[in-house]
């Protein structure tokens, strides 16, 4: 566990980029984890590959530790704060939020190695964590809501990235892919009769054409922020789609839409 108060003070103060500097150190650091994983870093293998002794690198930071905070927040810079991000409404602006931290974890699989829930966040990560409040924010929900959905979507990404971590790791150390490995496997298929369910949807085509985890799981997560959103904010006086005002209906369930072409507007907008 590093120190709060030593990493707060590395990752917030002014880097040298001169000579060994701590933006040398942490490059090299993440070049070795990106290579060989996070359990190949060490002072002493950073040092080799800067070309300096291990204690030259202590007088720049004091620890493994430390060094794992600093490497997480430069990494989040490559997706943190972008200001050319489109603006094109809530849902589409947390899916490409979403899409970059997973494929910012696929280029650097040790992210989740390295979490833990009291990391000091570094100026990178406040960063995106702030694009994404203000994302959120928009849609009128309460504060404590609006916190809670951007850790629900951050919560999913980290899932889904551990598993893809996973299934590299593995493949990396075998040399085998999922689809070899679970495509050799007609001994434990020969069991599956027992299972008349699983044998019936297997049958029937249902692993033909498997869906996307990621992006099956992210529609659902983001259908159930939207249908939070609709509750909480909604006018139910208007048209949850274009904002016109609803006939009276009398009794019954209120109408949501103010005609067929909005409810089936709001049918494609969920679908994607």
């Amino acid at each position: 566990m590093s120190d709060p108060e030593r990493s707060t003070e590395l990752l917030w103060g002014e880097r040298s980029r001169s000579g060994l500097s701590l933006e040398r150190i942490v490059r090299a650091a993440i070049e070795l984890a990106d290579a060989e994983g996070l359990a190949a870093v060490s002072m002493r293998r950073v040092a080799e590959r800067l070309g300096f002794t291990t204690m030259s690198l202590y007088r720049h930071v004091p620890g493994k530790a430390e060094l794992v905070d600093l490497m997480c927040d430069e990494v989040m810079g490559e997706t943190a704060g972008e200001d050319t991000r489109p603006r094109d409404g809530w849902r589409a602006e947390l899916e490409g939020w979403a899409r970059a931290d997973l494929a910012l974890h696929r280029r650097h699989p040790w992210l989740v190695e390295a979490a833990h829930s009291r990391r000091v966040p570094g100026p990178n990560a406040l960063a995106g964590f702030e694009w994404a409040l203000e994302v959120v924010s928009r849609t009128g929900l309460p504060h404590a809501q609006v916190v809670a959905v951007v850790t629900l979507v951050g919560g999913f990404v980290e899932s889904a990235a551990r598993q893809m971590a996973q299934r590299m790791r593995t493949e990396r150390r075998t040399g085998v892919s999922e689809e070899e490995w679970w495509g050799a496997r007609d001994s434990l298929f020969q069991h599956m009769d027992r299972y008349p369910t699983l044998s019936r949807i297997y049958e029937e085509g249902g692993y033909d054409a498997p869906l996307d985890p990621f992006e099956f799981g992210l529609q659902r997560v983001l259908d159930g922020i939207e249908a939070l959103i609709r509750d909480e904010t909604r006018d139910e006086s208007r048209c949850a789609v274009c904002g016109k005002a609803l006939d009276e209906t009398g009794t019954g369930r209120p109408r949501d839409y103010c005609s067929r072409a909005c409810q089936q507007r709001a049918y494609r907008m969920r679908k994607g």
